[in-house]
């Protein structure tokens, strides 16, 4: 199935999330941004990671589809203290306000879906790679 890979939010939108995010090749897309929610599938490089972050007031969701990698978690960007591997069909829980980063551990792309509630990143946002998103002066 071909997929539309642009941001879809503020209107009814159906997908295959299975299947969009593991034949996404961009570090991050965003394919539904709504008023209190976003989602966005990632696809991140043997050795790289999503990058150490905490989000203010925004809850994370975050379902691996494919690959393996150590989810890092913690109180302070200095204090990840929760250090756990994750792999297909594992889900991460990332309260607010919580430091965090998945690194791949594994030897082909980690493939991931990411939801926010809320939004997180701006509306339509893509990165086609980690170095992309670095250089987005809208990130944080």
């Amino acid at each position: 199935m071909e997929f539309d890979y642009k941001d879809h939010g503020k209107k009814p939108y159906v997908i295959n999330i299975e299947d969009a995010t593991k034949e996404n090749n961009n570090y991050r897309t965003t394919i539904w941004t709504g008023e209190k929610l976003q989602v966005t599938v990632m696809s991140i490089q043997p050795g790289d990671d999503i990058g150490l972050e905490v989000h203010e007031g925004i809850d994370q969701f975050i379902r691996i589809e494919d690959g393996e990698g150590l989810c890092k978690m913690g109180p302070t960007e200095d204090d990840l203290n929760v250090q756990i591997k994750v792999s297909d069909d594992d889900a991460v829980f990332v309260p607010a306000n919580k430091w965090h980063n998945i690194e791949n551990t594994g030897d082909k792309p980690l493939k991931l879906y990411t939801i926010y509630a809320g939004p997180d990143h701006l509306e339509g946002t893509v990165h086609p790679t980690h170095e992309d998103a670095e250089n987005d002066p809208n990130e944080h």
